[in-house]
């Protein structure tokens, strides 16, 4: 069960990301002197740091100064609300260019951030205001192992390549939904997917990781490492992920089925108490209405939502690789285009919804994205996936920390960036919006989705608020990044 809206349409979304541009002192070519001289970093400029990268790197590794086109191609992110800012971009070519750019930066003490497909809209990333920016591009790539039982899938693969390549040989894995996102971003913070009733999470499928730690050092780590536990939820804030071996599955339904609902505002209540009564079912299944398996929904599921009178009825039929087509987050859709667009989100999670809370909260969101507001082409995101994988894992594995949600709800408030003031307003609308669910919930804390978050939540809410987790979370930040280097990406500790 997935659902947006869009005005009163019902659908699905996914997401994350980072970079932008700036300066130093530099006097070989015009591309270089373009980058300006006003940044300089105690242990050496960024002049320094290109030279030493020259030197070390392998001559595949690309640099980017802020006058080329390529430089302007990968700093453009998906949503330009609180971005961070990078005077150069490299590209690394192979895995041990990115262990080498973590010293040469940590030895010039020059801010870094690594990303991939720059689809974060997290505030927090706008606390870079100068720096290096790791673009992991070239890092791509998917190997299946003898047997069959896992792939190797290197950093800056996104989630349509994995998927194809798995596919092609009969094997499939939980990915995000979103094609263009990349498969490590949304599995550093847990990672939802189509599959995870029959699997759990993203970050549940990995066997083993190679990880450049804060201190330049490529580490191996599996469930034997204390740092396996982190990287599974908080991983954003250890180091950066150039390769992961995960668990793949064969291929047994390849057909999937899709029924779309449309109806008008006054069914609201209707609608969300029928999704309690005939969907969610303690979370164990999955308008948009997707099932596995079939050519055509069940009218068991669909029965109930037919009656309450929808506007329109679609159905649609194929295989897995049509299901993020059907619901607009393929390679062509909306969130997959760069358009300059401000794009932050509120998420927050839930066990069912509150009917009477959602009706409040529809008209909220219709009066707050009228024709003549800034606003007007905000959606707001409900996702139901399947939990049985989900909640199998014990919980007190992995920093992933609300296993026992049911539902991830989310407005995404879009609008053309033009002032601090209109930021504020758009904060203050995507807050009023979230915590009109939070109201209906009944729970004194909430409970956030770090890939969706916005960046004013605190560490509890993102990591969970036992205080156990933050006080590992804090144990293990000290041990492997004392000074804090992975620190843009909603700071664990």
């Amino acid at each position: 069960m997935t659902m947006r809206w869009l005005r009163s349409t019902l659908v699905a979304a996914a997401a994350w990301s980072m970079a932008a541009a700036q300066d130093a002192e530099f006097t070989e070519t015009p591309s270089e002197y373009a980058i300006g001289t006003l940044a300089r970093a105690p242990g050496c400029s960024l002049a320094d740091f290109c030279r030493l990268a020259r030197n070390d790197l392998s001559g595949q590794t690309e640099i980017y100064y802020p006058d080329s086109p390529e430089f302007e191609e990968a700093t453009t992110r998906w949503s330009n609300v609180g971005a961070p800012i990078a005077n150069i971009t490299v590209v690394p070519a192979v895995e041990s260019d990115v262990t080498k750019l973590v010293r040469i930066a940590n030895n010039c003490n020059i801010p870094f951030l690594a990303y991939n497909g720059r689809h974060g809209a997290l505030t927090t990333l706008g606390q870079m205001t100068w720096g290096i920016a790791i673009d992991l591009r070239s890092l791509s790539g998917v190997t299946i192992s003898s047997d069959g039982k896992t792939a190797t899938v290197l950093g800056g693969t996104n989630s349509k390549v994995l998927i194809d390549a798995l596919w092609s040989a009969g094997k499939q894995a939980v990915t995000g939904t979103c094609e263009c996102v990349s498969y490590m971003g949304p599995g550093l913070g847990g990672g939802h997917g189509w599959l995870q009733g029959h699997h759990g999470l993203i970050a549940d499928q990995w066997v083993s990781a190679k990880i450049v730690t804060a201190d330049g050092q490529l580490r191996t780590i599996n469930s034997n490492s204390d740092l396996w536990w982190a990287v599974k939820g908080a991983g954003h804030n250890f180091g950066i992920v150039t390769s992961v071996t995960i668990k793949i599955f064969p291929i047994v339904k390849t057909n999937w089925a899709i029924t779309t609902l449309m109806y008008t505002g006054d069914k609201v209540q209707a609608l969300y108490q029928a999704a309690n009564d005939h969907l969610l079912k303690n979370g164990t299944q999955p308008f948009y209405i997707i099932q596995e398996g079939v050519t055509a929904v069940d009218t068991t599921y669909t029965a109930p939502f037919i009656a309450l009178g929808p506007i329109s009825v679609s159905n649609n039929t194929g295989t897995y690789k049509d299901v993020s087509s059907w619901v607009g987050i393929s390679l062509d859709g909306p969130p997959c285009q760069k358009t300059g667009a401000a794009n932050p989100r509120f998420p927050l999670y839930l066990e069912q919804y509150n009917p009477s809370a959602m009706a409040t909260l529809y008209n909220a969101f219709k009066d707050g994205t009228n024709s003549s507001s800034p606003f007007a082409t905000s959606l707001f995101m409900f996702e139901g996936y399947s939990m049985q994988g989900v909640k199998a894992i014990n919980a007190a594995s992995t920093a992933y920390a609300f296993r026992e949600n049911n539902l991830l709800t989310a407005p995404l408030v879009q609008y053309t960036p033009g002032s601090a003031a209109l930021d504020a307003q758009a904060k203050a609308f995507g807050n009023q919006l979230r915590n009109i669910l939070h109201a209906g919930s009944g729970r004194s804390q909430k409970h956030t989705y770090v890939n969706y978050a916005y960046g004013d939540e605190t560490k509890q809410e993102t990591y969970g608020h036992e205080s156990w987790r933050s006080s590992k979370l804090l144990q293990l930040k000290d041990k492997y990044d004392p000074q804090r280097v992975f620190n843009f990406y909603a700071p664990a500790a």
